[in-house]
């Protein structure tokens, strides 16, 4: 990848987390993926450094900096050869905890955040119901008002590192939606304990396609018993201050899936270069290289329309020109650009090993696998489009 252009800061971090992700080889990633256990080492020597709180504020013991850094840093994760799964077992702590930050109380902050940022506990991101899909607005999950405390029935699903997770950043419905005069009243969040010996409580893990080391879930509640003061912002609220993180997830998700393209395309490279048919290296031939060459192209590409996206986010508390439609756009944009970016380099990355591409002794295949997930989620590329359509080229709204 072409580092020219980014800050200095950016570029620490980069050397930083490539020199700790050396220690977890592909082979680490490869074994996990088999497993299914979760890579608890990286995460401790993430949280050891400093890093979980890299966009978190300074005096709870973050690092201050901003998801133009915090997009680095996941996207070097990835690129260590770690993948998406690799990325994924501190994503969740680094953008679901961004609304925290800036509408919980300083009470609430330092109660909920600096145990986070040590790595003494972690957190999940409870949105997606089975029944709504990607109708946000349409939740159904309750939190009910009972004395001091609320009350939660309902499910989630998707939800992943809730195994491991002690926390959870919940968005749940305060007034039922049927009682509400436009859908995206009424919603509420949380920020909970995750406790899986209480009553009320049951996590069913998800069999997937690729990123088995990290866990995902269906989570049922049932009644299940939180105090009153985890309510971050003001009751009803909730659906506007989750939108400060699902931008932010945007960008992350964009720089996990550079991360795992530039990968691919690296060992698509050494590979044909190595690779002797007919007396010559496959890489000599067009038909390879050509294809090798657009993926990378488009992949530089998307890098510039990420870290665009990232520093719009950043400077839009800070200059009143950055309208958050501007940076809804850009986000949305970098996602979708980024993923398919990253999803064609993977796939000519097994096309370019031809039958040993099928092999998951060159790693190629478990990028494949993974390299859905950003085209998938949060938002399907579809969505992103409707977005698109409707945000930036004032189109009638087709959903």
């Amino acid at each position: 990848m072409e580092t020219s252009g980014f800050s200095s800061e950016q570029l620490d971090v980069r050397e930083a987390i490539f020199k700790i992700c050396s220690k977890y080889p592909d082979e680490y990633w490869a074994e996990h993926d088999e497993s299914g256990e979760y890579p608890h080492e990286l995460h401790t020597d993430l949280a050891k450094n400093g890093w979980i709180g890299i966009a978190l504020p300074e005096e709870l013991g973050g690092a201050g900096l901003g998801i133009s850094e915090a997009t680095m840093m996941l996207h070097t994760v990835a690129e260590s050869g770690a993948g998406i799964a690799g990325a994924q077992s501190i994503h969740a702590n680094v953008y679901a905890t961004q609304p925290v930050a800036k509408f919980a109380t300083p009470e609430q902050r330092k109660r909920m955040l600096p145990d986070l940022i040590a790595g003494k506990s972690r957190t999940c991101f409870g949105v997606t119901e089975p029944n709504t899909g990607l109708e946000t607005l349409k939740l159904r999950t309750l939190a009910k008002k009972d004395g001091e405390h609320y009350l939660i029935s309902g499910q989630k699903i998707w939800i992943s590192s809730a195994q491991v997770a002690t926390k959870m950043v919940l968005l749940a419905r305060t007034t039922p939606l049927e009682d509400v005069k436009k859908p995206s009243e009424g919603l509420s969040l949380f920020f909970i304990d995750l406790d899986k010996s209480a009553p009320g409580l049951e996590l069913k893990r998800i069999k997937k396609m690729g990123c088995r080391a990290i866990d995902a879930n269906e989570v049922f509640f049932d009644n299940y018993r939180i105090p009153a003061d985890t309510l971050v912002g003001k009751e009803g609220e909730g659906f506007k201050i989750v939108l400060h993180g699902m931008n932010a997830e945007r960008c992350l998700l964009a720089g996990e899936a550079l991360g795992i393209g530039y990968v691919a395309l690296k060992r698509a490279a050494a590979y044909a270069s190595e690779r002797v048919v007919f007396g010559r290296p496959i890489g000599m031939n067009q038909g390879i290289q050509h294809p090798l060459a657009s993926a990378y192209m488009h992949l530089e590409a998307a890098k510039l329309a990420t870290y665009h996206a990232a520093r719009l986010y950043d400077n839009s508390s800070k200059d009143s020109s950055i309208t958050q439609h501007a940076v809804g756009v850009a986000c949305n944009s970098a996602k979708y650009l980024a993923a398919e970016a990253a999803f064609t380099a993977c796939e000519r990355a097994v096309l370019t090993h031809g039958g040993m591409g099928f092999s998951q002794e060159y790693h190629v295949e478990r990028y494949l696998r993974e390299v859905f997930v950003p085209r998938i989620a949060p938002v399907s590329r579809e969505m992103i489009m409707n977005y698109i359509g409707e945000k930036a080229l004032g189109l009638p709204r087709s959903y």
